[in-house]
Order: C-alpha cells, then sequence, then structure tokens
C-alpha cells in the first residue's frame, strides 16, 4: 500500500526488527534513528527500512521532521518496542485502501502492553489505551512538546479496535532510566512556560496519582503488577516536580544532568 512506516529509535538493535516485521504491507519503511551505537541501523536495513540520521529534536518537532521525508502522505508511526498484532494487521489490510481513499485525516488505534514479562489484562492505561499513530500527514500534526507530544487531526478519524502491542520497558531499571529522560524533558518545558513549582503539591500528587492509577484504574486486579505500576506511576510524577524546583533553585543543575545523562545514553548528545 502507499504508505510509509516510521520509526524513532536510539539503541534499539533488540526490537527494531520485530517492530519492521510487524508492518509487511508499507510500501516504505523509515528509521529516524538519533545517534545510535548498537547495531540497530544494519538491523533496520536488513529488515527493508531506510535509515535517516537526524539529531535528537525532541519527541514531537522529531516525528513532524519523520513525516516530512516519507515518500507518502499516509503514515503509519510505531515505537521500536512496538509492533502490530496479528489481529491488527488483517483489519488494517483490509480496510486501509477505503481509509486511505477517503476524506479522512486518520485513525485513533488501540495499545496494549506487555509489563514484566506478561500482558496487563485490567489497568487501563495499558489496555486498549486509545492512540494516534495513523494518520495523512496534510490534514495531522505533532504538538511540538519536548515529551508527552500528541497527533492533532484536521478532519474526521476512524476508529480501529484490534490492538497494535507495546513491549514495555524489559525491566524496572530500563523503565526508572526512562523516567529519569521524561521528567528532564517535561521540567524542562515546565522551565521555558515559567511554571512556578508549586512544590507543596508533591504529597498530594503521589497520594492523587496512587489512589487514581491502582483504583479508578484498575491497577490492583492486575495483584503485583498493578501496584508496582500503580507505584512507579505516582513516584515519576512526584519525581518530576521535585527535578522542576531543583532546576529553579539551581539553574547549574541543567548542564550537570544533561552530561550525566548523556554519558549514560539515556539522553542524546
Amino acid at each position: 500500500l502507499p504508505l510509509t512506516l516510521l520509526v524513532m529509535t536510539y539503541n534499539e538493535a533488540e526490537n527494531i526488527g520485530q517492530c519492521l516485521d510487524s508492518v509487511p504491507f508499507a510500501a516504505e519503511k523509515i528509521v529516524i534513528d538519533s545517534g545510535s551505537t548498537d547495531e540497530t541501523c544494519a538491523i533496520a536495513v536488513r529488515h527493508g527500512a531506510r535509515v535517516v540520521h537526524q539529531d535528537w529534536l525532541g519527541f514531537g518537532p522529531q516525528r513532524n521532521f519523520a513525516s516530512t521525508v516519507a515518500a507518502h502522505d499516509w503514515i503509519l508511526f510505531l515505537d521500536a518496542d512496538e509492533c502490530l498484532s496479528p489481529e491488527l494487521l488483517d483489519a488494517l489490510t483490509a480496510r486501509l485502501p477505503g481509509l486511505m481513499r477517503s476524506d479522512a485525516a486518520g485513525a485513533i488505534l488501540r495499545r496494549e502492553a506487555w509489563y514484566l514479562g506478561a500482558p496487563m489484562r485490567w489497568y487501563k492505561p495499558m489496555v486498549g489505551e486509545k492512540i494516534a499513530r495513523l494518520y495523512h500527514r496534510g490534514r495531522a500534526r505533532w504538538t511540538d512538546a519536548r515529551v508527552h507530544e500528541s497527533l492533532r487531526f484536521d478532519g474526521p478519524v476512524e476508529q480501529f479496535d484490534a490492538p497494535f502491542r507495546h513491549y514495555y520497558n524489559p525491566t524496572l531499571v530500563h523503565e526508572q532510566l526512562k523516567m529519569l529522560k521524561y521528567a528532564e524533558l517535561k521540567a524542562r518545558d515546565w522551565l521555558d512556560r515559567g511554571r512556578s513549582p508549586r512544590l507543596w503539591e508533591a504529597p498530594l500528587v503521589f497520594v492523587g496519582t496512587f489512589l487514581k492509577d491502582y483504583i479508578l484504574r484498575r491497577g490492583f486486579l492486575d495483584g503485583a503488577r498493578g501496584y508496582i505500576v500503580s507505584h512507579v506511576a505516582a513516584n515519576y510524577a512526584v519525581y518530576k516536580r521535585l527535578r522542576y524546583y531543583e532546576m529553579r533553585q539551581n539553574p547549574e543543575s541543567l548542564d550537570l544532568a544533561k552530561r550525566l545523562l548523556t554519558k549514560h545514553r539515556i539522553e542524546r548528545d
């Protein structure tokens, strides 16, 4: 089909092959790499992708850049640790020709997550999460946020119910390292906007986030894994506020933290 699969990568050698192979119908596959030091690029080429290097711009800007190098207007965006399920592959193969002939701006997909080695069954953010990844680049654009970017549609949108799979961080160590990076980016966004630190919120944020995820989002039904994911979410919500307070109180910490994160390959140069 005249559609481009786009995947952003940075040291994703363990995941990129499976991701690319899960979309056999794409006429073009492009990996936007921001400086991998492992075998990501070589593996991507072996699995039929063209590799384009782009220094890291932030999640939103990087995705918008990626859209500009595609040969086709219709784009499917996956992360390297994601892949289509057989059910979604069948649904896309059947419905995409009609969707691409329409005036639709894109489609909402559903994502299911594997966490700590098994699929989550009840925790709502990881079971059937609705997420925008399929779009016509002339009718949609990613926000320019450094992290937690979103796709904004300009036109009607369809929906697919069959999920694609997200093989979440393989260990809690991976997850904590990713949270350090995301918190740093979010705090920098707050710094750009001049948001007040509001450190007094931290205890309330922890309790509120944990209860929301563990009770309202049904984490408790997933047992120990539900407790862990709820605790990690609450910890992240607090840590990014503590880090933002530090940025305001000690601006030198920005460069110090950036050098450390880059040294450990958590952040791009």
